[in-house]
C-alpha cells in the first residue's frame, strides 16, 4: 500500500495540556475519561468525526491530537473533563499547534512528551 502524499493527507493540530490537580493519574484513566465526554457531549459521530487521540501523558502534561476542522469541538471536550477516577481535575490547554515537535518545544519545555532521535 502506497503513502498518501502530503497534499490528500488529513491536517491535525496538537493540544499541549496540563492536568491541574491530577497527581497520580494514569494515562488509562484519563483517556477513558476524556472518550467519556467526548460520547456525552458530541455523542458518537461527533467524536469519531474529531478523532482525538492522547498520544502521550506523563507527570500531568499530555499532548493530544485531533482534525484541523475539529479543534473548537475538541477543546471543549478537553473543558468537559472535571474528575478522573473519582479526583477532580482541570484540564489546562498551553497550546495548539501543527506538528507534535512544536507543541512540545514551544508548551511542554521542560517535559519530555516528544523527543525526537538526535540527528548527526
Amino acid at each position: 500500500m502506497k503513502i498518501l502524499p502530503p497534499t490528500q493527507r488529513t491536517n491535525k493540530r496538537y493540544f499541549a495540556f496540563e492536568l491541574i490537580g491530577g497527581a497520580g493519574v494514569d494515562r488509562s484513566d484519563l483517556l477513558r475519561e476524556i472518550f467519556s465526554c467526548a460520547g456525552s457531549l458530541i455523542g458518537d459521530q461527533g467524536s469519531s468525526e474529531c478523532d482525538i487521540r492522547l498520544l502521550d501523558f506523563e507527570d500531568s502534561k499530555g499532548v493530544v491530537r485531533c482534525l484541523r476542522e475539529r479543534t473548537d469541538m475538541t477543546r471543549a471536550v478537553l473543558a468537559s473533563v472535571s474528575s478522573v477516577n473519582g479526583k477532580p481535575v482541570i484540564v489546562h490547554v498551553l497550546g495548539i499547534s501543527g506538528t507534535v515537535h512544536g507543541a512540545t518545544t514551544k508548551y511542554l519545555e521542560e517535559c519530555t512528551v516528544y523527543s525526537p532521535e538526535e540527528k548527526p
